[in-house]
């Protein structure tokens, strides 16, 4: 699992990435771009950190490696060693032999699509910092009903991460916190919008909130133009939380909400490059917004994606307080190919981690939210 750490002070910051019990240390890279062969309109984000810097652990004394290392296509897909190559708008196939034959980019996205369908993809944590580690576990366990899965400090580092959810790990999706020592405040930002979570009574949820000393910024109540009844809290460090009235689910922490520039654009990435679904989408011109709900299963029992787009609004300011989510893979390879050709912007090459061999990707869908996709043999081997 990937975790976020301290802020970058500058662009030029050295970049690392810590799993579990480890960090590493990254050198810098550059940016890359790439041509979409499932949208027309490929939006890089030059933010590639989000805000972010990250730090090494020099009791490990772990050797850099190189971010910008070359995955030959047959790790990729199999077959003879070849690569794609680009040419005014065509896919060409260079094979071992030096013949290029021209191919028509359907047959090249069709066989990532194809693959990225049979993935066996599961949203594993949300990473985002907060300014009282201890404020927010107390909130999150007394008022929201979490529990504390566990809880580690890295103090040669200066953080403390806490994994909190309604179950373990390993099947259910959970909150990451990353406390950086002496940051007490964070920009969320306009970009991101809420977490989502499923109680049976909201209003005596918001009753509990509001004895504890949460703050409740709308009162329990229908949902316009439904009947499902939520309401809106907020955390000790200003993160909105939806709560919405359901039935038992197994799957409490059911909802992240993102703002998206181009929703049609959203939604074509997020189901070729990481093999979402719709599941919904509703328009709402009187208040002026469309909203797509994309995941791995029904909403009820599985945590969903919504993705909102406002009229009229195409950039978000994402602050410096949300990072990423993390997603389960059984192949970082052909995903990183996968996100290439869709438009996507990889930012951490595929491969595992030194020391413990953990394999990971990361990247930035097209408006600048970035995603971590972890192998899902060692995310298991990592809990254990």
């Amino acid at each position: 699992m990937v975790r976020t750490l301290p802020i970058a002070s500058s662009s030029s910051s050295p970049l690392s990435v810590s799993t579990h019990n480890r960090t590493y240390l990254l050198p810098q890279y550059s940016s890359l771009k790439f041509s979409s062969l499932c949208t027309n309109n490929n939006n890089s984000n030059n933010n590639s950190n989000n805000g972010t810097s990250y730090t090494y652990d020099p009791s490990r004394r772990l050797a850099l490696f190189q971010l910008g290392t070359a995955i030959p296509q047959s790790q990729l897909f199999g077959g003879k060693a070849s690569k794609l190559l680009r040419a005014e708008g065509n896919v060409i196939e260079a094979s071992t032999s030096g013949n290029m034959a021209p191919t028509s980019t359907a047959v090249a996205e069709q066989s990532v699509l194809e693959w990225v369908k049979n993935d066996k993809r599961r949203m594993l944590h949300v990473v985002y910092r907060v300014g009282d580690l201890e404020k927010t576990i107390k909130f999150y366990t007394e008022c929201l009903g979490m529990k504390l899965l566990r809880k580690r400090d890295i103090p040669e580092e200066r953080y403390t991460n806490a994994f909190l959810g309604y179950g373990p790990e390993d099947s259910h999706f959970v909150v990451e916190l990353t406390y950086n020592y002496g940051v007490d405040k964070y920009d969320i930002g306009n970009g991101f919008g809420h977490f989502g979570i499923a109680v049976e009574d909201v209003a005596k949820t918001v009753d509990l909130i509001k004895a504890k000393g949460g703050k409740v910024t709308r009162e329990p109540g229908p949902v316009k133009g439904g009947n499902t009844v939520i309401a809106f809290i907020e955390d000790p460090d200003g993160y909105t939380f939806e709560l919405l009235g359901r039935g038992p689910t197994p799957e409490p922490l059911c909802q992240l909400m993102l703002r998206v520039g181009d929703l049609d654009r959203a939604i074509n990435f997020y189901k070729k490059a990481f093999g979402m679904e719709l599941l919904r989408k509703r328009d709402n011109p009187k208040y002026k917004y469309t909203i797509a709900m994309m995941g791995y299963g029904p909403e009820d029992k599985n945590t969903v994606l919504e993705l909102t787009y406002n009229y009229g609004v195409s950039e978000y300011d994402k602050g410096n307080g949300y990072a990423q989510i993390a997603i389960g893979t059984d192949d970082v390879y052909k995903t990183a190919e996968a996100v290439k050709l869709c438009g996507g912007k990889i930012t951490l090459e595929p491969g595992p981690l030194p020391g413990i061999n953990t394999k990971i990707t990361a990247c930035l869908d097209p408006d600048g939210w970035k995603s971590v996709f972890v192998d899902n043999i060692d995310f298991l081997r990592e809990l254990e």
